[in-house]
Protein backbone atom coordinates (compact mmCIF):
# COMPACT_ATOMS: atom_id res chain seq x y z
CA UNK A 1 0.00 0.00 0.00
CA UNK A 2 1.48 3.18 -0.93
CA UNK A 3 1.97 5.84 2.14
CA UNK A 4 -0.49 8.15 2.60
CA UNK A 5 1.93 11.68 2.15
CA UNK A 6 4.85 12.01 0.41
CA UNK A 7 7.40 14.75 2.05
CA UNK A 8 9.76 16.48 -0.31
CA UNK A 9 11.91 19.72 0.83
CA UNK A 10 9.33 22.27 0.73
CA UNK A 11 6.40 21.21 0.93
CA UNK A 12 4.09 17.73 1.51
CA UNK A 13 1.73 15.74 -0.89
CA UNK A 14 -1.35 13.91 0.54
CA UNK A 15 -2.23 11.25 -1.75
CA UNK A 16 -4.94 9.23 0.45
CA UNK A 17 -8.05 10.52 -1.73
CA UNK A 18 -6.39 10.69 -5.00
CA UNK A 19 -6.43 7.75 -7.58
CA UNK A 20 -2.79 8.02 -9.18
CA UNK A 21 0.08 8.53 -6.56
CA UNK A 22 3.07 10.17 -6.30
CA UNK A 23 5.45 8.46 -8.67
CA UNK A 24 8.66 9.20 -10.77
CA UNK A 25 6.62 10.00 -13.94
CA UNK A 26 5.16 13.21 -12.47
CA UNK A 27 8.06 14.05 -10.62
CA UNK A 28 10.52 13.98 -13.37
CA UNK A 29 8.44 16.18 -15.71
CA UNK A 30 7.96 18.75 -12.30
CA UNK A 31 11.85 18.85 -12.27
CA UNK A 32 12.72 19.20 -15.78
CA UNK A 33 9.86 21.24 -17.96
CA UNK A 34 10.13 24.50 -19.26
CA UNK A 35 7.71 27.35 -17.16
CA UNK A 36 6.62 30.48 -18.08
CA UNK A 37 4.53 33.67 -15.83
CA UNK A 38 1.40 31.37 -16.63
CA UNK A 39 1.60 27.88 -16.34
CA UNK A 40 -1.57 25.05 -16.78
CA UNK A 41 -1.06 21.92 -14.83
CA UNK A 42 -3.32 19.46 -17.21
CA UNK A 43 -4.90 16.45 -15.26
CA UNK A 44 -3.07 17.82 -12.09
CA UNK A 45 -4.02 14.79 -9.18
CA UNK A 46 -2.12 15.43 -5.83
CA UNK A 47 -1.33 18.77 -6.84
CA UNK A 48 2.23 17.19 -7.34
CA UNK A 49 3.68 19.03 -10.72
CA UNK A 50 1.79 22.52 -9.69
CA UNK A 51 3.19 22.58 -6.54
CA UNK A 52 6.95 21.33 -7.81
CA UNK A 53 6.69 24.22 -11.05
CA UNK A 54 5.61 26.79 -8.32
CA UNK A 55 8.95 26.57 -6.56
CA UNK A 56 11.12 26.27 -9.80
CA UNK A 57 9.53 28.92 -10.85
CA UNK A 58 9.16 32.27 -8.05
CA UNK A 59 7.16 34.68 -10.22
CA UNK A 60 4.84 32.12 -11.90
CA UNK A 61 0.83 32.04 -10.98
CA UNK A 62 0.03 28.13 -11.55
CA UNK A 63 -3.77 27.01 -12.27
CA UNK A 64 -4.00 23.10 -11.78
CA UNK A 65 -7.05 21.47 -13.67
CA UNK A 66 -8.60 17.89 -12.73
CA UNK A 67 -11.78 16.19 -13.89
CA UNK A 68 -11.78 14.27 -10.74
CA UNK A 69 -13.28 15.61 -7.39
CA UNK A 70 -11.52 13.77 -4.71
CA UNK A 71 -8.16 14.53 -7.08
CA UNK A 72 -9.36 18.48 -6.99
CA UNK A 73 -10.43 18.46 -2.94
CA UNK A 74 -6.84 17.05 -1.85
CA UNK A 75 -4.76 18.92 -4.64
CA UNK A 76 -6.65 22.37 -2.87
CA UNK A 77 -5.84 20.61 1.10
CA UNK A 78 -1.78 20.07 -0.48
CA UNK A 79 -1.45 24.01 -2.05
CA UNK A 80 -3.05 25.49 0.90
CA UNK A 81 -0.48 23.69 3.34
CA UNK A 82 2.38 24.55 1.06
CA UNK A 83 4.30 27.48 0.47
CA UNK A 84 2.88 28.52 -2.33
CA UNK A 85 -0.68 29.03 -2.02
CA UNK A 86 -1.12 32.42 -3.09
CA UNK A 87 0.11 31.28 -6.15
CA UNK A 88 -1.27 28.29 -7.16
CA UNK A 89 -5.32 27.70 -8.24
CA UNK A 90 -7.02 24.24 -8.55
CA UNK A 91 -10.08 23.64 -10.34
CA UNK A 92 -12.33 21.14 -11.18
CA UNK A 93 -12.05 21.29 -15.05
CA UNK A 94 -13.07 19.33 -18.10
CA UNK A 95 -9.36 19.85 -19.89
CA UNK A 96 -11.58 19.41 -23.33
CA UNK A 97 -13.29 22.10 -23.01
CA UNK A 98 -11.04 24.68 -20.88
CA UNK A 99 -10.16 27.85 -21.66
CA UNK A 100 -7.00 30.71 -20.56
CA UNK A 101 -4.25 31.95 -21.39
CA UNK A 102 -0.85 30.38 -20.25
CA UNK A 103 3.27 30.21 -21.18
CA UNK A 104 3.49 27.02 -20.42
CA UNK A 105 1.22 23.87 -20.22
CA UNK A 106 2.39 20.47 -18.13
CA UNK A 107 0.94 16.96 -18.38
CA UNK A 108 1.31 13.39 -17.06
CA UNK A 109 -1.69 11.85 -18.82
CA UNK A 110 -3.17 8.88 -19.03
CA UNK A 111 -2.16 6.13 -21.74
CA UNK A 112 -3.68 2.92 -21.12
CA UNK A 113 -5.88 3.83 -24.17
CA UNK A 114 -6.14 0.04 -24.94
CA UNK A 115 -5.43 -1.83 -21.97
CA UNK A 116 -8.04 -3.28 -19.59
CA UNK A 117 -9.85 -1.03 -17.36
CA UNK A 118 -9.73 -1.39 -13.60
CA UNK A 119 -12.59 -2.27 -11.32
CA UNK A 120 -12.05 1.04 -9.35
CA UNK A 121 -14.07 3.91 -11.57
CA UNK A 122 -11.56 6.88 -10.31
CA UNK A 123 -7.93 5.22 -10.99
CA UNK A 124 -9.74 4.12 -14.41
CA UNK A 125 -10.56 7.84 -14.86
CA UNK A 126 -6.99 8.69 -13.51
CA UNK A 127 -5.05 5.78 -16.06
CA UNK A 128 -6.95 5.57 -19.41
CA UNK A 129 -8.06 8.35 -21.74
CA UNK A 130 -11.61 7.65 -23.21
CA UNK A 131 -11.79 10.76 -21.11
CA UNK A 132 -8.71 12.94 -22.38
CA UNK A 133 -5.86 11.38 -24.81
CA UNK A 134 -3.09 13.01 -26.53
CA UNK A 135 -5.03 14.79 -29.26
CA UNK A 136 -7.24 16.57 -26.35
CA UNK A 137 -3.77 17.63 -24.72
CA UNK A 138 -2.35 19.38 -28.05
CA UNK A 139 -5.76 21.29 -28.77
CA UNK A 140 -5.97 22.09 -25.45
CA UNK A 141 -2.57 23.91 -26.28
CA UNK A 142 -3.54 25.20 -29.85
CA UNK A 143 -6.26 27.40 -27.85
CA UNK A 144 -4.27 28.14 -24.31
CA UNK A 145 -0.94 28.31 -25.49
CA UNK A 146 0.95 31.83 -25.97
CA UNK A 147 2.65 32.41 -29.50
CA UNK A 148 5.91 31.76 -27.68
CA UNK A 149 4.97 28.93 -25.13
CA UNK A 150 5.67 25.52 -24.63
CA UNK A 151 3.36 22.04 -23.86
CA UNK A 152 5.70 19.90 -21.79
CA UNK A 153 5.02 15.92 -21.03
CA UNK A 154 5.96 12.73 -19.82
CA UNK A 155 4.72 9.29 -21.83
CA UNK A 156 5.35 5.87 -21.93
CA UNK A 157 8.36 4.69 -23.98
CA UNK A 158 6.43 2.85 -26.62
CA UNK A 159 4.13 6.00 -27.16
CA UNK A 160 6.76 7.97 -28.51
CA UNK A 161 5.57 8.07 -32.42
CA UNK A 162 1.52 8.25 -31.39
CA UNK A 163 2.75 11.60 -29.36
CA UNK A 164 5.12 12.93 -32.29
CA UNK A 165 2.31 12.51 -34.51
CA UNK A 166 -0.23 13.74 -32.75
CA UNK A 167 1.83 16.66 -31.93
CA UNK A 168 2.82 17.15 -35.71
CA UNK A 169 -0.65 17.05 -36.70
CA UNK A 170 -1.76 19.91 -33.98
CA UNK A 171 0.94 22.66 -35.67
CA UNK A 172 3.71 21.54 -33.11
CA UNK A 173 7.36 21.25 -33.15
CA UNK A 174 9.91 19.22 -31.02
CA UNK A 175 11.91 21.05 -28.69
CA UNK A 176 13.29 18.85 -26.47
CA UNK A 177 13.16 14.98 -26.28
CA UNK A 178 14.67 13.32 -23.41
CA UNK A 179 14.47 9.35 -23.46
CA UNK A 180 15.03 8.27 -19.82
CA UNK A 181 16.08 4.53 -18.28
CA UNK A 182 15.73 3.01 -14.86
CA UNK A 183 19.50 1.44 -14.63
CA UNK A 184 21.86 1.95 -17.67
CA UNK A 185 21.70 -1.08 -19.05
CA UNK A 186 17.78 -1.40 -19.30
CA UNK A 187 15.58 -0.05 -22.64
CA UNK A 188 14.56 3.62 -21.72
CA UNK A 189 10.77 3.29 -20.02
CA UNK A 190 9.74 6.93 -20.50
CA UNK A 191 9.98 9.87 -22.74
CA UNK A 192 10.29 13.49 -21.38
CA UNK A 193 8.66 16.00 -24.15
CA UNK A 194 8.51 19.45 -24.88
CA UNK A 195 6.88 21.30 -27.82
CA UNK A 196 6.29 24.92 -29.47
CA UNK A 197 4.43 26.36 -32.34
CA UNK A 198 6.91 27.51 -33.59
CA UNK A 199 10.12 25.20 -35.08
CA UNK A 200 13.38 25.02 -32.99
CA UNK A 201 16.93 25.83 -34.28
CA UNK A 202 18.17 23.14 -32.74
CA UNK A 203 16.46 19.76 -30.97
CA UNK A 204 17.71 19.49 -27.29
CA UNK A 205 17.96 15.55 -27.44
CA UNK A 206 19.29 13.31 -24.33
CA UNK A 207 18.95 10.21 -22.42
CA UNK A 208 18.57 10.66 -18.62
CA UNK A 209 18.99 7.23 -15.99
CA UNK A 210 17.44 7.17 -12.83
CA UNK A 211 19.22 5.02 -10.88
CA UNK A 212 23.07 3.83 -11.56
CA UNK A 213 22.23 0.64 -9.07
CA UNK A 214 19.33 -0.13 -7.08
CA UNK A 215 18.69 2.02 -4.50
CA UNK A 216 21.80 4.49 -5.88
CA UNK A 217 20.43 7.77 -7.62
CA UNK A 218 22.30 8.65 -10.96
CA UNK A 219 24.07 11.90 -10.64
CA UNK A 220 21.86 13.33 -13.63
CA UNK A 221 18.39 12.03 -11.79
CA UNK A 222 20.43 13.56 -8.28
CA UNK A 223 20.92 16.93 -9.87
CA UNK A 224 17.36 17.10 -11.68
CA UNK A 225 15.65 16.51 -8.04
CA UNK A 226 18.54 18.23 -5.73
CA UNK A 227 15.67 21.15 -4.77
CA UNK A 228 13.11 18.44 -4.07
CA UNK A 229 14.12 14.94 -2.86
CA UNK A 230 14.75 15.15 1.27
Amino acid sequence: MANNYFKFKEFTVWQQHCAMKVGTDGTLLGAWAKGGERILDVGTGTGLIALMMAQRFPQAQVVGIDIDAQAVHQARENVEASPFAQRIIVEQADANMFEGRFDCVVSNPPFFEKSLTCPDSQRTTARHDENFSYAGLFALGRRVLTELGCLSLVAPYDYRNRVLEEASLHGFFLHREWAVKTTPKKQPRRYLFCFALGSAEEIDRGTGVIEDAPGQRSEWYQQLTSDFYL
